[in-house]
């Protein structure tokens, strides 16, 4: 399942959060009324996490997806990606930050219907101004590496549906980012094509360690991630990572209690959030 790493293409950094985020909210002014989507969201994503996002439709789970993807700004608060305060960047410095640290897959896969598996998996690395020669040697890779050395030239319309989705997974992670983002990954897919993505994206974290983000509606999807952030109302309503956390006679953690002793990767305080 791991591909190479290769030249000219930095892997995930290996230290410090992939994500922090520090009462972050986001409102929206729609004809005069605002809306608030997020209101005092607080969380850590450590590298190399396994994390759902869960929650009902309208609770704020896709507002969230968007900004811990790049793909817009808080209104408040503080939200680093890869260590850098998105708003304190500017629309290219925020632009660059997303191809190289975020590697996205939506449920409606979002290839380009024209272009071969090869070419699709490759774009992240035309934006980044990667020759061509060498962008084809990492596309290929990349598809090996889930699977699909023999759609190297296929397009989208020649492929089934979890084919796609995995060359949506491709994509994402040919630039070796820091955090991968899944947007109701087997939303579209049938069981079988979807237990498939689930384990490509599972050992695609074990293997290479990059920190997986799930953001999903299904409880049944959401709990084979080794933490869930609830989500409702535009609020943090459980961190399973807090619950896994052991609590001293005073209700807080031991001394020098990391994630090791609470049975969790990256299990960390979360500021500004009960359980």
């Amino acid at each position: 399942m791991t591909a190479p790493a290769p030249s000219g293409v930095d892997g995930p950094a290996t230290s410090g959060p992939a994500i922090e985020a520090v009462d972050v909210t986001r409102s929206y002014d729609l004809g005069g009324t605002v809306v608030d989507a997020l209101q005092g969201v607080s969380f850590v994503v450590e590298e190399g996490e396994y994390a759902a996002i869960v929650g009902p439709s309208g609770s704020g789970k896709s507002t969230l997806m968007h900004l811990l993807g790049c793909l817009d700004r808080p209104t408040s608060g503080v939200l680093r990606v890869g260590g850098r305060d998105v708003l304190e960047l500017d629309d290219s410095e925020l632009a660059d930050l997303r191809n190289r640290e975020v590697g996205f897959v939506f449920q409606s896969f979002q290839l380009l219907p024209r272009s071969t598996a090869l070419d699709n998996v490759g774009l992240p690395l035309l934006y980044r101004g990667t020759k061509r020669a060498e962008r084809r040697e990492l596309a290929e890779a990349s598809l090996r590496a889930v699977g699909l050395g023999h759609r190297l030239t296929h397009r989208p319309n020649q492929m089934s549906g979890g084919e796609q989705q995995r060359v949506a997974i491709a994509r994402a992670l040919v630039g070796r980012p820091r955090i991968l983002l899944a947007d109701e990954p087997t939303g579209n897919l049938d069981t079988r094509n979807g237990a498939e993505v689930m384990r490509i994206l599972e050992e695609l974290n074990a293997e290479q360690g990059v920190a997986v983000v799930l953001v999903t509606h299904d409880d049944e999807v959401a709990g084979r991630a080794r933490r869930q952030v609830r989500v409702r109302d535009g609020r943090v309503e459980r961190d399973t990572a807090l619950e896994a956390r052991p609590a001293g006679p005073a209700g807080d953690a031991p001394a020098g209690a990391g994630p090791a002793a609470a049975g969790e990767p990256g299990a960390r305080h979360v500021a500004g959030q009960q359980a």
